[in-house]
């Protein structure tokens, strides 16, 4: 019953019954599940609605779509199974396990690392889980020590991009052009971008710069809280960079010699646009649920 609840108010049951039942895993991860798979559909929904004409459409077929999983989740719920969307289930079950990672034990249960096999919560379900105890502070001892270099060559990459993007955009942002050649061997640059862009550089600018500074304060102060803290900040700010750049949408492909190229190509660019917003605003929503699960653990100790 538990677990068909975590569905009956989409995600927003999904964040309560994470709350309320930090010990069961076959709640925790309907609870997740229904926050990845329900928040996920209501962000894509509401970005596809910003396209004209078809907006109302893709709307539709994507509240359809919850509709239908929202019964179909409820039912296995309570049937007691442990039913995986594709690619959703995978992500709340990765974040499952991750949370499992920081649920450190008691004192009573300091030993080493060993494999545990879980019965599930009741008689009825035949599904078992296999969960990874790791004694107080181990974790975090090996995430620091054997993570913290990848993690800052991985910072110092982000910077060098970010820097790399914010000097091309902002002063050879011409050569985006559409290039002709000419009959005598002369080559003819048909600039895409309209004067709207420049509406669009001073917010990029100012994304880039906060983003670069937060990866300094990584390279610095490199803890697991602060880090995904980050990357909500830092998706959040890169969903609104893409998405102001959908909506505005500065760009003139009239240019292109080919009829049906020059209207395909902005349908295409406006769809991977709208799949790039998307994935910063699921990064935000699975960082900001992985943040609430370490900050409850941290709390409960």
């Amino acid at each position: 019953v538990a677990g068909l609840l975590c569905y009956l108010g989409m995600w927003i049951t999904g964040i309560i019954f994470l709350v309320l039942e930090p010990e069961k895993r076959f709640v925790r991860f309907h609870a997740i599940q229904s926050i990845v798979v329900f928040a996920s559909l209501g962000i894509i929904s509401a970005i596809f609605g910003w396209l004209p004409v078809v907006g109302t459409f893709f709307q539709a077929i994507f509240g359809l779509t919850a509709f239908i999983f929202w019964i179909v989740l409820m039912v296995k719920a309570y049937q007691g199974e442990l039913y995986k969307v594709p690619v959703a289930g995978d992500v709340a079950m990765t974040i499952l396990d991750s949370i499992d990672r920081n649920n450190t034990r008691g004192p009573e249960t300091q030993q080493p690392v060993q494999q545990e096999t879980l019965e599930s919560e009741t008689e009825d379900l035949p599904v078992q889980h296999t969960r990874e105890y790791i004694k107080p502070g181990k974790y975090e001892k090996l995430d620091s020590n054997r993570g913290r270099t990848g993690r800052i060559v991985g910072y110092s990459l982000a910077i060098i991009w970010n820097i790399a993007a914010l000097v091309f955009l902002s002063f050879f942002h011409k050569y985006i052009a559409i290039y002709l050649s000419r009959p005598d061997g002369s080559i003819t640059r048909m600039p895409v971008l309209t004067a709207d862009y420049m509406n669009w550089l001073p917010l990029f600018i100012a994304v880039v710069i906060i983003s670069v500074t937060l990866y300094v304060f990584l390279i610095i102060y490199d803890r697991y809280w602060f880090r995904e803290s980050c990357q909500i900040l830092m998706n959040i700010l890169g969903a609104s960079v893409t998405a102001l750049l959908v909506y505005i949408f500065p760009f003139d492909f009239s240019v292109i010699p080919d009829a049906t190229a020059a209207s395909v190509v902005p349908v295409a660019v406006t769809i991977v646009l709208i799949m790039i917003t998307v994935g910063f605003a699921i990064g935000a929503i699975v960082s900001f649920i992985k943040l609430i699960a370490y900050l409850l653990r941290m709390d409960s100790r």
